[in-house]
Parts: structure tokens; C-alpha cells; sequence
């Protein structure tokens, strides 16, 4: 149909029947003048209504579902990473108790020996500048840290620096097969030599090929001139095996080191050597045995009038001798030559 003056009048014409219906449907309520038509429209138009809805309602529950199942994945998200902040929390809780454990337990070694140590972390592992037991801690020049200075822990003796970076260092493993330092056995005094062997025993050779060693010894660090690489006293480890005597100049014993290698954390740089020789005293006390457990019996003397334990009541004296066993059993019939009631 053409755009025409007559067909824009009509439309404006049926716009306002419009809203005067609507008015006076809305102001008639139940006794509204047109309310018999909307039934008639109704009873058409409301099959045709609810075929529709049947057919739309699944898309809007789909609908309604994935809004809500966004916002539950929302939550569980949420909850996911709230409980995963929290275990993170706990762990960091245990290891930050195990890290003050061995801290706690490098300032008494420390103290013992009386040696000034910069405290500082593993940070790294690997095979660096060419070494095959190596880690890199978090210290370096700007923290005083200088080549050739000793490295411990809690337990003992960890290594040597050997490169040293502003603010990192590399240590070399006392397992490295490149390293050797100079001990001294408890005690005895005995000097060798120990040597990395990886993730076996340490080798030390005696400097004495008699020296009377047994397993269960303690070893600590002999020092070093000028205290570089080593300071003394630094416990090393304790033997596990001795080589027998062949007669020669020196003498292999092996050694369990104390510092666990491949669990390394915190560990402590001597900075400033010990103004004597420590020797022995920072080797750990060693378990006392436990004490033998003995039982007395102590006998108790009966008292007057009563029988004593284990031995048996005085029989009566009738001025004969007790009779065995063997004599109450005898039959009534004490004449021998009695065979009963048989005649010859």
C-alpha cells in the first residue's frame, strides 16, 4: 500500500481507538466493556500462546541454567582457590618450622665453635662452573662473602665457596670428588685426609697406617692456614668401615658424613674464624646407652610361729616310719598264704 495523507490518517485514527480501549478496559477491571472480546481472543489466540511456550520455555531454562551454572562455577572457582590458598598457608606453615628448626639448629653449632657466620638459602642446584656437587646460595660480595670460606649447617660441614657474584655464590659440595679437606679424628687425634665420593661415604686416608680405628669415630675439620678454605672443628662425619692395615703409609677409612647432600636449605658462611680451636666440642653428645634394668629378690624371714615358704610342714611323730605309698595300697588280706576261698 502507498504512503498516502488518507492511509497516515487511518493509522493515527486506529492508534487512538486503541488507547481509548485500553483505557476503559483498565478503568472498567472484571466489568470492562470489551472484557468478552479479550475472552474470544483469548480462547483463540491462547493454544496458538502456549505452543509457543512449550517451545521457548526449554531455551529459557537453558538459558536460566548456563546463567546459573556460570555463577556455580563462579563459586566453586572461588572455593577452589580459597582452599588452595589455604593448604599453600599450612605448607608454607610446615616448612617455615622445619626452616626455623634448622636455623635454630646452625646458631648452636655456631656458638659452639664460636664461629661469626652470614646466613643464608639454597636457591639452586646444579652442575655450575664445571663442578658436579654445587649449589648457589643467596649471598654474595655485597654480603662480605669472599672465595674460599667455609659453608656449614646444623649438622656439619656442607662445603667451600668457590665463585662468588654480588648477590649469589657457588658452593662445592664436601661429595664432590674434587674435594678434600683436612680432618682430625676424635680424641685420638689422628690427621688424614677426606675426599668426596658422590653419594657414597667419604674416603679419608689416615696419614698413619697403624692408627687404631673403629667404626662409631668421629671426625671433625683440621683447618686450614689462615682459616681458608676451612676453619677447625667442624664436624665432618663418623666411620663406617676401616680398610685393614696393609702395611702402608697410610691407612683408608670410610666415613658417613653428617650433612644430608640433597636436602639442603639453610646453611651458614663462616665469615669470621674462631679466635682458638674449637677441637671436639662441637660434635654432638652421643647417646647415652640405655641402663640395664635389674631385678632383686630380697627374702623376708618368716615370722615366729610361721612356716617358711616352700618347704613343707613337719609331719607328726608316731615312733614309726611313714609308710610308702606303695604299702597304704595293700589289700585288706595281710595273710600271704591266703589265696582266697580255693581249696587244694
Amino acid at each position: 500500500m502507498r504512503d498516502t495523507r488518507e492511509s497516515r490518517l487511518l493509522l493515527v485514527l486506529l492508534v487512538a481507538v486503541a488507547f481509548a480501549l485500553i483505557t476503559v478496559d483498565i478503568r472498567g477491571g472484571q466489568e470492562s466493556p470489551v472484557d468478552g472480546a479479550r475472552q474470544a481472543a483469548a480462547a483463540v489466540f491462547g493454544p496458538v500462546e502456549n505452543g509457543v511456550a512449550a517451545a521457548v520455555d526449554p531455551i529459557g531454562n537453558a538459558i536460566g541454567a548456563v546463567r546459573d551454572s556460570g555463577e556455580r562455577h563462579t563459586r566453586i572457582a572461588a572455593l577452589e582457590k580459597e582452599n588452595a590458598e589455604l593448604k599453600a598457608e599450612l605448607g608454607s606453615d610446615d616448612r617455615n618450622r622445619n626452616r626455623l628448626r634448622e636455623l635454630d639448629s646452625m646458631l648452636k653449632t655456631a656458638g659452639a665453635g664460636q664461629y661469626g657466620i652470614k646466613g643464608a638459602q639454597v636457591i639452586a642446584i646444579g652442575a655450575a662452573q664445571g663442578f658436579s656437587w654445587t649449589v648457589t646460595i643467596d649471598v654474595g660480595a655485597r654480603d662480605g662473602i669472599q672465595r674460599d670460606m667455609t659453608v656449614l649447617n646444623g649438622s656439619g660441614l656442607v662445603g667451600r665457596v668457590t665463585t662468588v657474584g654480588p648477590s649469589t655464590s657457588t658452593v662445592l659440595l664436601a661429595n664432590d670428588p674434587d674435594f678434600t679437606v683436612g680432618t682430625r679424628m676424635e680424641k685420638t687425634d689422628e690427621l688424614g685426609f677426606a675426599t668426596g665420593q658422590g653419594d657414597r661415604p667419604l674416603l679419608v686416608q689416615l696419614l698413619n697406617g697403624k692408627a687404631k680405628v673403629k667404626a662409631g669415630d668421629r671426625l671433625v675439620t683440621f683447618g686450614s692456614r689462615a682459616d681458608k678454605p676451612f676453619v677447625p672443628g667442624v664436624p665432618v662425619g663418623e666411620v663406617v668401615r676401616v680398610d685393614p692395615a696393609g702395611g702402608g703409609l697410610t691407612r683408608n677409612v670410610y666415613v658417613r658424613p653428617y650433612v644430608g647432600f640433597t636436602k639442603l636449605d639453610i646453611v651458614g658462611v663462616v665469615v669470621q674464624a674462631p679466635r682458638s680451636d674449637p677441637r671436639d666440642t662441637v660434635l654432638p653428645q652421643k647417646p647415652k646407652p640405655a641402663p640395664t634394668v635389674t631385678v632383686t629378690v630380697t627374702a623376708k624371714p618368716p615370722a615366729e610361729g610361721e612356716q617358711p615358704q616352700g618347704e613343707k610342714a613337719d609331719q607328726p611323730l608316731t615312733g614309726q616310719a611313714e609308710k610308702p605309698a606303695q604299702d597304704q595300697q595293700q589289700p585288706q588280706n595281710e595273710n600271704p598264704n591266703d589265696q582266697g576261698d580255693a581249696t587244694p
